[in-house]
């Protein structure tokens, strides 16, 4: 088979799953126990909250392990808005954010707050000026993504966070598609709170993290316990949880060459798509996009057709983000990018990992001009070039 869509599922890495293995057999302590097994599971998480620490440049102790990055992103924002509400009621959010951060939004607007959707360029980029002209006294939150994992676009992070600390607004980042991939660093983002994602670094599912700067204050989302410093209450998911900071150890020696090797494979891609198939567009900025990331949209062509169809190739690719996929509607993210409703249905999202070679590109472009061309022969709109 040739799998192009790590964005929505990435394996265990091997070396992962022996360092999780004693803690789903052996090593059964509860992390709240105060007998040595209940210690060793206690040692165990604080070891691997700072080795996911130590992977974006943060301090001990700034990381909340959550059951992954919807979690997170719900905690960051309903959290930090409804502890801070005194302050003000006006978050800033840009258009292209996941469902999990836009859902959220939309929860607060529904409980009293205002919400500002600040638009992006054609290629994905957040229009950084109308961003600072949303700005009142009432703002208490900016959150923006670090990169796109649908269109790969990398945000101007850095001059983000820079604007939210002139203004003293608290700026939340989700580094869900950009952890692994490109460089992410807390400190050089100015980022109060940041999401993170195990599967996406080749760690467990069901498994995130939220880093959160010492005395940035949020209300909990999930009371019990008190676990998790009382911002996540549930006995902790031991075994996934090491899993994460084992991937984390990885991910900080080797993704720095892995990237170079995939933006290779990406830049082959995408020449050779644009170049052999009539009518074919990239999505997303061409230059700033993650290493990984193509995203192609064909005229007179339905994406979820082209999935189907190469899945019977034994090709596996998506049409989005598998959390928006579930819905009939176009992608949100293509749409705010400006394409119209046909061109954004006609989109296809490749995802590049470790297990991908040069064959499987060679295996992709043996099948999807012929698919795409089968596909555009049984619709009225097309007319072949002669």
């Amino acid at each position: 088979m040739a799998y192009f869509d790590y964005a929505n599922g990435c394996p265990v890495d091997e070396r992962v799953i022996e360092a999780m293995l004693p803690y789903m057999t052996d090593e059964i302590g509860n992390p709240s126990s105060v007998h040595s097994m209940g210690l060793k599971a206690r040692k165990a998480l604080d070891e691997a909250r700072d080795r996911v620490s130590d992977l974006i440049n943060g301090k001990e102790g700034d990381i909340i392990f959550t059951s992954g990055a919807t979690e997170a992103n719900n905690l960051a924002i309903i959290g930090y808005s409804m502890r801070n509400k005194r302050k003000g009621d006006h978050i800033i959010v840009s258009s292209i954010e996941h469902m999990s951060v836009i859902n959220s939004c939309k929860f607060l607007q529904k409980n009293g707050f205002e919400v500002s959707y600040i638009p992006v360029d054609r290629n994905g980029v957040v229009r950084i000026e109308e961003l600072e002209n949303s700005i009142r006294k009432e703002t208490i939150l900016i959150t923006v993504q670090h990169a796109n994992g649908e269109i790969g676009t990398i945000q101007p992070i850095e001059e983000i966070g820079k604007i939210a600390k002139e203004y003293d607004i608290a700026f939340h980042v989700d580094a869900t598609a950009s952890l692994g991939k490109i460089e992410v660093d807390v400190e050089r983002m100015g980022a109060d709170l940041v999401t993170l994602s195990s599967n996406d670094i080749y760690g467990p599912r069901g498994v995130g993290g939220l880093f959160i700067r010492k005395g940035v204050r949020i209300q909990p989302i999930i009371v019990g316990g008190g676990q998790e410093k009382g911002y996540r209450s549930g006995t902790e998911n031991v075994a996934g949880i090491v899993g994460f900071g084992e991937a984390a150890e990885i991910t900080e020696e080797e993704y720095r060459e892995e990237a170079k090797r995939e933006e290779k494979l990406r830049d082959e891609m995408i020449e050779r798509i644009l170049d052999g198939i009539e009518e074919s567009y990239l999505n997303g900025h061409p230059e700033l996009r993650l290493p990984n990331n193509v995203n192609v949209r064909f005229s007179f062509v339905e994406g979820e057709s082209l999935v189907l169809s190469l899945d019977m190739e034994g090709i596996y690719v998506s049409t989005a983000s598998a959390c928006t996929s579930k819905t009939l509607e176009p992608s949100h993210v293509l749409i705010a990018c400006g394409l119209k409703h046909e061109e954004a249905h006609g989109s296809l999202l490749f995802t590049l990992g470790r297990g991908n070679k040069e064959e499987d590109v060679d295996r992709l472009m043996e099948a999807l001009p012929r698919v795409v061309e089968r596909l555009r022969m049984m619709s009225p709109l097309y007319k072949k070039k002669s």
